[in-house]
């Protein structure tokens, strides 16, 4: 979660200092020999919030990871010359002409996992959920098809603002090609060859001017709408039953068979004598010999309800192993930003064997989210259900928790005066100050003499914590290391 975070200097935001507060702050700064503007931008970088996300969406291989790729300019998204490649990991950030986004690169479904329909929707759906705006990938040099026109009923239909991609644009011979798919009615077509470059500048300077500078608020608005929490977590762990059990009736279908939801369910139910929105997130029905395809679906629906939520209720079933799939679900809600509380199912049908060895597994493969409220619950027979509510009530305080900057700077002089960085290469990097940029979740900014090893910022975290709280919310610390005087930029 932390950074090294280098500013253009453009932004001119304080985060959520106020007046007083951000002028003392600018003040120390130059008493440290800090330029204004980095200062500034530092600040306006760690305090932006969730960024502006574009989805790219496309039928099969018509080049959306290789556009991606050349969007965050470096080879992270998987390319191969085979329809549904991509897993895993979809969203990067990127910049373009000093501004900043999430791209999420909805690539990798599959024809025939659920039938063509089935394949079109959810790629539109996530598009429709998570985006701000759409780039649409089509292959110049086919043209535009059946499934194309599907595509654009669903793009039109949700209403995003959408920047059509003609791919595969290699020459003036192809630009004829890109003037055909005016016919989309989706407005201009952009020719572009991903894989050489050409046009890419053109289009994503299309792509900022559909992008709004900042995404809709999703979350925390001042009318005091009720609190978001999506219940995440692997097929078949019991989140519909357990949503059934909070709600105090059969709200949505339970069935043994995995990925018995299809699309994510919000309801509100009062709890605690709170109303919440609770969002079902348990993907949808599998074919047993489709697996992998019909996964990627359910992660990109997950990852749908997560950038909605404030908190994310992670459920793992507590009478198996924790697996790789747990692990990543929990690292989706963490780099997300959002709240998280971890809730073991099943507890009720553990013996003490099982218990002990559980223990053990949360110790070792877990450790990376040890400050997350835990929960014990069985969604069956609702034990000690009553508990989940005031551990969402705390991850929620803790994501929402602003350090003064004044009781920040004294408490971070106690750290450098007695755990000092240790001496590498003859020099030992000090904390000179810092401040608290944003929240939801916190985002602090420390200004330094030199680079911060990446153990030393953990050790800083893991002091904030121990000082502060912050349970239940991933913390992100930047860093922005003072130039040499004299220094030409």
């Amino acid at each position: 979660m932390n950074d090294q975070i280098h500013s253009d200097g453009s932004g001119h935001e304080h985060g959520e200092l106020g007046d007083a507060e951000y002028a003392e702050f600018m003040e120390l700064a130059a008493q440290e020999g800090f330029d204004p503007e980095e200062v500034e931008g530092a600040l306006g970088e760690a305090g932006h919030g969730p960024l502006p996300v574009l989805a790219v969406v496309g039928r099969p291989n018509v080049g959306k990871s290789t556009l991606v790729n050349r969007i965050i300019g470096r080879r992270e998204a998987v390319v191969q010359d085979k329809p549904g490649v991509t897993r895993d990991r979809v969203s990067y950030e990127a910049e373009w002409a000093g501004r900043r986004f999430k791209v999420v690169d909805t690539g990798g479904w599959e024809q025939d996992v659920l039938g063509l329909d089935a394949s079109v929707a959810a790629q539109a759906e996530y598009a429709i959920e998570t985006a701000d705006a759409v780039v649409f990938v089509v292959d110049s040099t086919v043209g535009a098809t059946d499934t194309d026109e599907a595509v654009v009923k669903l793009l039109r239909r949700a209403g995003k603002p959408v920047v059509l991609c003609a791919n595969k644009v290699d020459g003036q011979s192809g630009e004829a090609d890109a003037t055909a798919l005016w016919s989309l009615g989706l407005g201009e077509p952009y020719p572009v060859s991903s894989l050489h470059g050409r046009g890419t500048g053109d289009m994503l300077d299309a792509v900022l001017e559909a992008l709004p500078d900042a995404p809709a608020q999703k979350f925390g608005t001042a009318l005091g709408g009720p609190r978001r929490i999506a219940l995440i977590g692997r097929p078949n762990v019991g989140k519909s039953s357990l949503l059934n059990k909070v709600a105090g009736e059969d709200r949505v279908v339970v069935n043994e068979l995995a990925g018995t939801t299809r699309d994510p369910v919000d309801e509100l139910i009062n709890l605690g004598g709170i109303t919440w929105k609770f969002i079902d997130t348990a993907g949808i029905r599998r074919r047993v010999h489709l697996q992998e395809g019909a996964d990627y679906y359910a992660s990109l629906r997950t990852a749908a309800a997560v950038e909605k939520a404030e908190v994310a209720v992670v459920l793992i079933d507590s009478s198996e192993s924790i697996s790789v799939q747990d692990q990543r679900i929990i690292t989706m809600a963490v780099e997300a930003g959002r709240a998280l509380v971890v809730a073991f199912n099943k507890w009720d049908t553990l013996d003490e064997e099982r218990r002990y060895y559980l223990e053990r597994e949360i110790e070792t493969e877990l450790a990376q989210i040890s400050w997350a409220p835990r929960v014990n619950v069985s969604a069956v027979t609702g034990r000690h259900m009553e508990k989940l509510v005031p551990a969402i009530e705390t991850a929620i305080e803790g994501w929402e928790t602003r350090v003064p900057t004044g009781r920040l700077n004294a408490f971070l002089g106690e750290i450098v005066a007695s755990h000092p960085h240790p001496i590498r290469g003859g020099k030992q990097p000090r904390i000179l100050f810092g401040t608290q940029a944003g929240t939801k979740p916190p985002r602090f900014v420390l200004f330094a003499s030199g680079f911060l090893e990446h153990g030393y910022r953990r050790f800083v975290e893991r002091r904030l914590r121990e000082e502060f709280g912050f349970e239940g919310t991933p913390i992100h610390i930047s860093v922005r290391v003072r130039e040499k005087r004299g220094r030409k930029k």
